[in-house]
């Protein structure tokens, strides 16, 4: 990257997955570092995207663009008396993504968007996340197969991550039980054997049926 330029970023962090910060550093990295350094939140900040620009503050039209498109999204509470207004914003990343890809296409320049891919520490940390969210929903509403509609004889596959699909497959047998290789297992005590973990997981973070995450399955019907 010349380091005459600085870049507009997307930052991610699954301590809060529901948010995303966009702002502007001379030095991505450095702006990292800073970031990270920091103990008071559970899991690091990764980098979503960046946008190559010319010149500082360019973030701000980003922020103007989405406050007017949306003025709810932006992050902003008062704290002894104080007005906080942050450079966080309550949408998905493939949705800040967009705008900055609309942007960079209008002025010509979708060279200078890149997508930062996941490296292995982030899959890891975004899983360890996924799984403590999923078990807080769990200890409320133990999962079961029936809240998904799922028969009796449905076959699951069986995930590593979001990203890696497996050969493995399972069927259900009961409620809350599956059938694989011959063997009847808790979907947490699969999904742990499958892995080649010793420590407990939340088991319906792994599997799909016909396609959809059991826990998105969940959360659609309950909604």
């Amino acid at each position: 990257m010349n380091p005459t330029k600085g870049v507009i970023y997307i930052l991610t962090n699954p301590s809060f997955s529901d948010y995303v910060k966009i702002g502007y550093a001379d030095d991505i990295d450095s702006r990292l570092r800073q970031l990270n350094r920091s103990e008071c939140i559970p899991f690091a900040f990764r980098v979503y995207a960046t946008y190559e620009v010319n010149s500082r503050l360019s973030d701000l039209k980003i922020h103007t663009i989405i406050d007017k498109l949306n003025p709810n999204l932006r992050s902003i509470d008062n704290f002894n008396g104080q007005k906080r207004v942050r450079e966080f914003y309550a949408m998905s990343p493939e949705d800040a993504y967009s705008i900055l890809e609309a942007i960079a296409e209008i002025h010509g320049c979708a060279d200078k968007l890149k997508l930062i891919p996941l490296s292995n520490a982030d899959v890891d940390a975004e899983g360890v996340a996924k799984e403590i969210v999923e078990e807080r929903k769990s200890k409320a509403a133990p999962f079961s197969f029936s809240m998904c509609n799922i028969p009796i004889g449905a076959t699951l596959q069986f995930w590593r991550t979001a990203t890696q699909e497996t050969n493995f497959t399972c069927t259900v047998v009961d409620n809350r039980r599956v059938e694989y290789q011959g063997k009847i297992y808790s979907l947490s005590s699969l999904a742990a054997k499958l892995s080649n973990v010793l420590y407990p997981v939340h088991g319906p973070c792994y599997f799909k049926y016909n396609g959809e995450w059991l826990n998105d399955i969940r959360d659609r019907l309950e909604d």
